[in-house]
C-alpha cells in the first residue's frame, strides 16, 4: 500500500501553520506563514488587515505542498485536511463571498456585544466565524463547524446546533448564518479556483474540527481526567476534556470539544499572555541581540538562560498580566513591583514568566475544585514550550509534573486526527491520539521551589487586583486624556 497522508491547516492569532503527517503518525513536511499586525484603528478595537487571514493561508499551503512534491508525495495520497482557524472573532461576508469588512479579532471590543450593523460595514449577506469565512474560500460552502460558535452567537451547544430562541437576543437571523456540521464531519471539498490559489489538490475534502483550543486539546492528548492543558499562544488558556453533557460553574465555561459527543471546560486565561514575552523581547531585548549572536542562539534562548540563574520569586519582582484588560474591568492595566538595584533583564524575564505561570495556577485550581478533580498533570503546548525555563516553572509552580509534547503544535496534530477520523483512517479517537500525539519531556516540581511559591502567591499574587485595582481605575481616566 502507498503511503497515506492527512493535513492539519492552523491559523493563530499570528500565523497560519499547515502540516502534513503520515498516517502512522510522523510529520513529513509543514509551513508556516506570519500573519500582519492587527491594526488598532481606535482603543478597543482590533482587525485583520485586508484580507491576511486568506492570504496566509494561501501561502503556508503552497509551501507546504511544494515540500510535500519536492519529497516525493503526491495528490492522491493526501486523503484529508483539518481546518483549526482561530476563535471568538467575527467575519462580515458579502454575498460574493468577499469580505465586507476586515476580520474583527477577539480583541475588538465589538465582540463583547451582540452584532449591530455599521453603515460603514456596507452590504453584508453573511454573519460568520473564521473558520466559516476559510471554508467558504476553500470549498464554496456556505458551512461552518458547530464549535467555533463562542460568545454571542444563537448555537445550542448540546445540540450543536441553531438556536432558534437566541436569534432576537444575538441580533441575528437564520438566513445571515452558515449551516453547521459537528467536529469530524465533512465541511466540503477543495474548488478548482482554490486549488489554484493554494496549491491544495482540488476535491481535497476539508474537515470540521473546533476552535482553536479545543482543537489543541484533543492534539496534546490531555484525555484523562486529572490532565489539564495549558496552551501557550497570544491568548494563554487552560482546560480540561469533560462529558457529554455540559457543566455550569462560575470557575469555568464549558464548549463543544474536538472529540465528537464530548465538552470542554475552559477557565479564565492569559490575554495578551505570549504577546507580552514578544513584546519584552522587542522593546528591551536591543542589548541582548549582540550578547545572543555572540553566543551563536537565539534570544529567547539566551535570555530564558540567564533568567534561570535567577532564584525563585526573582528576588522580589512581581509581573501582574493585565497587558489586555478584561471585559468586566477594562482599568486593569498591567503592572511590574518591587524592583531595587539587585534586578537585571533576566530577573524582568523571569518575572513574566513567573506571573502568566502564577496567574494561570489561580486560575486552574478553582476549576479543578469545581469540578472534583484532582490536578495530577499539565501538559503544555504552544512555541513557549521550548522553554525548559518555562517547563520548570509550570511543575514548580503548580507542584505536579509537567509534560511537553514532541511536537509543540498540537492544533496541527488535533486537525489531522479530526480528518482522519473522518475519511475512516482510525476506527477511534484513542487510536488517532495514540499515533499522531509523541509524548517528550515531563518536568517534575521541585519541592522546596514550590513551597516557596505556594508563600508568594498567597502572601502577595493573590492580593495584588484588591490593591491595585482602585488606583487604576483612578488612573484610567488620566492615561486617555
Amino acid at each position: 500500500m502507498s503511503a497515506r497522508y492527512l493535513m492539519g491547516i492552523d491559523v493563530g492569532t499570528q500565523s497560519a501553520k499547515v502540516v502534513i503527517f503520515h498516517t502512522h503518525g510522523d510529520v513529513m513536511c509543514s509551513a508556516q506563514q506570519p500573519l500582519r499586525t492587527l491594526e488598532i484603528p481606535q482603543p478597543n478595537r482590533a482587525e485583520h488587515p485586508d484580507d491576511d487571514l486568506w492570504t496566509a493561508v494561501q501561502q503556508a499551503c503552497r509551501a507546504a505542498m511544494a515540500r510535500f512534491h519536492q519529497l516525493g508525495g503526491q495528490d492522491h495520497q493526501l486523503l484529508a485536511a483539518g481546518l483549526c482557524v482561530i476563535r471568538c472573532c467575527r467575519v462580515l461576508m458579502r454575498a460574493d463571498g468577499e469580505l465586507a469588512w476586515p476580520v474583527i479579532n477577539w480583541m475588538d471590543a465589538r465582540l463583547n456585544q451582540p452584532y449591530q450593523h455599521a453603515d460603514e460595514y456596507g452590504n453584508v449577506r453573511w454573519v460568520t466565524t473564521t473558520s466559516g469565512y476559510i471554508t467558504h474560500r476553500l470549498t464554496g460552502q456556505t458551512q461552518d463547524t458547530s464549535a467555533n460558535y463562542i460568545g454571542w452567537w444563537p448555537m445550542d451547544d448540546l445540540r450543536q446546533d441553531w438556536d432558534a430562541g437566541k436569534m432576537a437576543a444575538c441580533n441575528l437571523q437564520r438566513a445571515q448564518l452558515f449551516d453547521v456540521v459537528r467536529p469530524g464531519e465533512i465541511l466540503g471539498e477543495v474548488t478548482s479556483a482554490a486549488a489554484q490559489a493554494s496549491g491544495l489538490p482540488a476535491g481535497l475534502p476539508i474537515i470540521a474540527t473546533a476552535h482553536d483550543k479545543a482543537v489543541e486539546a484533543l492534539g496534546s492528548g490531555a484525555l484523562a481526567g486529572g490532565e489539564a492543558l495549558i496552551s501557550l499562544g497570544t491568548y494563554i488558556g487552560a482546560m480540561v476534556h469533560g462529558d457529554a453533557e455540559p457543566r455550569s460553574s462560575d470557575r469555568f465555561w464549558p464548549f463543544q470539544a474536538a472529540l465528537p459527543g464530548r465538552f470542554l471546560y475552559e477557565c479564565m486565561g492569559v490575554r495578551r499572555g505570549m504577546w507580552t514575552v514578544s513584546w519584552f523581547r522587542d522593546q528591551f531585548g536591543a542589548a541582548a541581540v549582540q550578547d545572543a549572536r555572540d553566543k551563536g542562539v537565539d534570544i529567547e534562548s539566551l535570555l530564558s538562560a540567564e533568567a534561570s540563574t535567577v532564584p525563585p520569586g526573582s528576588d522580589g519582582l512581581i509581573t501582574l498580566h493585565d497587558w489586555a484588560a478584561p471585559a468586566e474591568a477594562p482599568w486593569r492595566k498591567g503592572a511590574i513591583i518591587g524592583f531595587d538595584g539587585r534586578h537585571t533583564r533576566a530577573h524582568l524575564f523571569r518575572s513574566l514568566l513567573e506571573g502568566i505561570v502564577l496567574t494561570m495556577k489561580n486560575h486552574v485550581d478553582p476549576m479543578m475544585q469545581a469540578l472534583d478533580r484532582p490536578l495530577t498533570q499539565l501538559v503544555i503546548s504552544g512555541g513557549g514550550a521550548n522553554s525548559d525555563l518555562f517547563m520548570q516553572l509550570f511543575a514548580d509552580i503548580f507542584g505536579v509534573p509537567a509534560r511537553r509534547n514532541a511536537m509543540r503544535s498540537s492544533a496541527a496534530i488535533g486537525c489531522a486526527i479530526n480528518a482522519g477520523m473522518a475519511v475512516g483512517v482510525w476506527q477511534n479517537y484513542q487510536d488517532a491520539v495514540a499515533a499522531l500525539v509523541k509524548p517528550g519531556e515531563t518536568f517534575t516540581p521541585d519541592a522546596r521551589h514550590h513551597a516557596h511559591y505556594q508563600r508568594l502567591n498567597q502572601q502577595v499574587y493573590q492580593q495584588l487586583h484588591a490593591v491595585l485595582d482602585p488606583l487604576l481605575q483612578r488612573l484610567s481616566p488620566l492615561a486617555n486624556v
